[in-house]
């Protein structure tokens, strides 16, 4: 039993099953079924930590961070995605504002005359 608690077993697979624990032992099922105090132990720390063996444990574990760091970065991706869209419609109003502007400039400078000074030394009276 200890050493499929502790994740080393030697003649199963690890997994914390009743069949496992009597075949890690060499003993028959009748065998096993007899040992009321083993069983008892079995089920008391299979009650308590679960059916998950230490390699199990780790896994989940690491599953588990990963989970929650991906949960973390899709938020930052959605932020990121949020302010590139506030950045793109703020770029398209000032690129048709210019536009508008660069078309007033160009309307007012073609119908405005502005007088010009003659060329050359300038006459002193």
């Amino acid at each position: 039993m200890t050493r499929l608690l502790e994740g080393r077993p030697q003649r199963t697979d690890g997994r914390l099953t009743k069949e496992n624990l009597y075949k890690e032992a060499q003993v028959s099922r009748a065998t096993m079924n007899r040992a009321h105090a083993i069983l008892a132990e079995w089920d008391a720390h299979l009650a308590a930590h679960g059916k998950a063996t230490p390699g199990e444990a780790k896994r989940d574990a690491a599953i588990a961070d990963l989970k929650k760091r991906l949960t973390k970065k899709t938020q930052e991706c959605t932020l990121l995605e949020n302010k590139l869209k506030a950045a793109h419609t703020a770029i398209a109003a000032l690129f048709h504002d210019n536009e508008a502007l660069r078309q007033q400039l160009h309307q007012d400078t073609a119908t405005a005359v502005t007088p010009t000074r003659p060329r050359g030394p300038r006459q002193r009276q």
